[in-house]
């Protein structure tokens, strides 16, 4: 059993920056790929970022390559998600999951924190 908490979200105006965190329980945190997905009202969750369990690879959606950057600190039990640039479209609540692979699709993760809230004015 993974238990997420995120933190880091708020309000920020149009091209500045966040970094998220997502602190994990439990003993298994290094054992799990981890995940960013981002959900805007009235739409679906979309994959944002994830990171493998040793933090070797990562891999984005295609439009944030540049802006985003996932990484995470084992021995914290902790990933994060640098946002640069941001933009009015980036406003969403922020999830992060844990899964056992490094997937783009919100069924690959078994485990989900609460969100948090990003806004970004223009």
């Amino acid at each position: 059993q993974v238990q997420l908490a995120e933190s880091g979200g708020g309000l920020v105006q149009a091209g500045g920056s966040l970094r998220l965190s997502c602190a994990a329980s439990g003993r298994t945190f290094s054992s799990n790929a981890m995940g960013w997905f981002r959900q805007a009202p009235g739409k679906e969750r979309k994959f944002v970022a994830a990171i493998s369990r040793s933090a070797g690879s990562a891999s984005y959606d295609d439009s944030l390559k540049g802006r985003f950057t996932i990484s995470r600190d084992n021995a914290k039990n902790t990933v994060y998600l640098q946002m640069n640039s941001l933009k009015p479209e980036d406003t969403a609540v922020y999830y992060c999951a844990a899964g056992w692979y490094r997937g783009t699709t919100a069924t690959e993760y078994n485990y989900w924190g609460q969100g948090t809230q990003v806004t970004v004015s223009s």
